[in-house]
């Protein structure tokens, strides 16, 4: 695996794993719950994906590193939450560098198991949204892909796009991962301050 993709992989998986312990932590579930959540926060989208491609084992259950990685970020939580809690939105933060970490990522991986353009964008997509997904059901909330109020999904799928097509189109390769990284964050956080968010059909009217 490309080093950066693998960093990548990982990163997402961190930060995943951090936005499921903090969901942990404002639930007031124990050591056990909050480790749980970071660990399927953190790789539930990845296994959902290499599932999908046909990379089995999964990397997420095949690299002991991921789950440590999770671990590490439950820890990091379980101890400090109460300096990471003064950032503002904390689970909502870390959950959108996730998203963009594991869109693009997710998508490379995709394309390097000969899965077309087109899936594997839609595979950097559900890397992206998967674990999020898992987090919100297993703390009994709306998941955030199905909001409303929220461009998350829509987000992913952009940072995944733009990077299969500097992929398809042998762009800079670097310059392309961090630029569709950087533009699934930033409209995924607008979307959290600005209130973005695609039609909803006017019932009642």
């Amino acid at each position: 695996m490309h080093l950066l993709l693998f960093a990548l992989e990982l990163a997402g998986t961190f930060v995943f794993a951090l936005s499921g312990a903090m969901a942990a932590v404002q639930k007031r579930l124990d050591i056990f719950g909050l480790a749980v959540l970071a660990f399927a926060t953190g790789t539930v989208g990845g296994i959902t994906r290499d599932l999908l491609i046909g990379a089995t084992p999964p990397l997420a259950i095949a690299d002991v590193r991921y789950g440590l990685t999770t671990m590490a970020a439950a820890l990091v939580v379980f101890f400090g939450h109460r300096l990471v809690d003064r950032i503002s939105r904390p689970v909502a933060i870390f959950d959108a560098a996730g998203l963009s970490l594991f869109a693009v990522g997710g998508s490379i991986r995709a394309l390097e198991f000969g899965i077309s353009p087109v899936m594997a964008a839609v595979m950097g997509m559900i890397t992206g949204i998967g674990g999020g997904i898992m987090r919100d059901v297993l703390i009994d909330r709306l998941p955030m892909v199905l909001a409303p109020t929220e461009l998350y999904a829509t987000a992913a799928l952009l940072g995944s796009t733009i990077t299969v097509t500097g992929m398809t189109l042998d762009w800079p390769f670097v310059p392309t991962v961090i630029g569709a990284a950087g533009l699934c964050f930033f409209v995924r956080y607008m979307a959290m301050r600005r209130g973005w968010h695609l039609p909803v059909p006017r019932v009642g009217e």
